[in-house]
């Protein structure tokens, strides 16, 4: 005889919401968007369907669609034009550079999106490296400074939380420093305290031309300064750092290959923590379900959902918007 039967809370849907352990919500997401120079401006990225780079107008436009989904944060990235481009990331903190004018331009007219601009030279680098680079090696110091000056310029502009995404040593304490300096108490910091060098970015950096050029006299990738995807107990060497350093919330890249990072951090920190379904995870899923291989809304909520399994509180990911419209249906 079998008095103990699990599946009699499985035998219908409402049972089966009455138990259930997690929850995705719009709440959740955080949708990441890239800008681009001039006006009605819109480009399709080739590699991550449904997914454009705008120009401001447009995308303030976006931002108020998102926001009337129920999606209230966004992660700024910037097709930098080239000739702004350098080794010293200088454009980075323009007042008047594209990042600092789309931050104003959203919190004009959408003011209660929370931004959280990408804080890492790599878009302004002529190298497309995270740092500035002498002698073939990256700064690291000489970095933190101008991730200091760039974070502070996106909170004059109206910034609600930096992200700074580059791996520097320190940053997130050179950067709480600079803020509090320039009276920005209430501006928070979203460190991606364990992002990994990975192959799952490609897309992404092809949507920025931000991929680290092939130069014999620099690094031709980023495995000095991003984490080696064979450790794991790194990782929460990196977190302990970054949260004794002043960082509010932290990020764990990529997503989906990475759960057993999400859920080693959730149990060892109580901080809010976030993940990056990267342009290569979300890539994937929409190319097979293009192929028929995937049923799309089902795959796409169910990937999402497994984040919020995991620990995480917010996930980053390309597919928030559609997310968002599967979950208000």
């Amino acid at each position: 005889m079998i008095y103990s039967r699990n599946r009699r809370l499985r035998v219908n849907e409402s049972m089966r919401g009455l138990v259930r352990e997690c929850r995705l919500s719009t709440d959740d997401f955080v949708m990441p968007i890239f800008v681009m120079e001039g006006e009605n401006k819109e480009e399709a990225i080739s590699s991550m369907p449904g997914i454009f780079r705008r120009s401001i107008d447009l995308t303030v436009k976006e931002c108020k669609e998102l926001f009337s989904l129920g999606v209230k944060a966004v992660n700024l990235y910037m097709k930098v034009s080239e000739h702004l481009k350098d080794n010293t990331g200088k454009e980075a903190w323009n007042k008047d550079g594209l990042m600092q004018n789309t931050i104003k331009a959203i919190k004009d007219v959408v003011p209660e999106m929370i931004i959280m601009p990408d804080v890492a030279l790599d878009p302004y680098s002529i190298y497309g490296h995270d740092g500035i680079i002498e002698n073939g090696k990256i700064l690291n110091d000489a970095t933190n400074e101008a991730l200091a000056r760039m974070s502070v310029s996106h909170a004059e502009a109206g910034a609600d939380i930096v992200a700074p995404s580059d791996m520097m040593d320190g940053r997130v304490l050179a950067i709480r420093e600079a803020l509090e300096e320039s009276g920005f108490h209430d501006v928070g910091i979203l460190s991606y305290a364990a992002k990994y060098a990975s192959s799952f970015y490609g897309p992404f950096r092809s949507a920025l031309d931000s991929a680290p050029k092939d130069n014999m006299e620099i690094p031709k990738d980023k495995k000095t300064y991003q984490m080696d995807f064979h450790n794991s107990r790194e990782a929460l060497n990196e977190v302990y750092k970054d949260v004794e350093e002043g960082a509010d919330i932290i990020m764990i890249k990529p997503g989906l290959p990475y759960l057993d990072i999400v859920a080693k951090v959730r149990e060892a920190i109580d901080l809010p923590i976030a993940v990056y379904n990267v342009s290569g995870e979300y890539a994937m899923l929409k190319a097979a379900a293009q192929n028929g291989w995937l049923e799309n809304d089902k795959a796409i909520i169910e990937s999402l959902t497994c984040f919020k399994r995991a620990g995480a509180d917010m996930i980053f990911t390309y597919a928030a918007k559609e997310a968002a419209m599967i979950l208000n249906r």
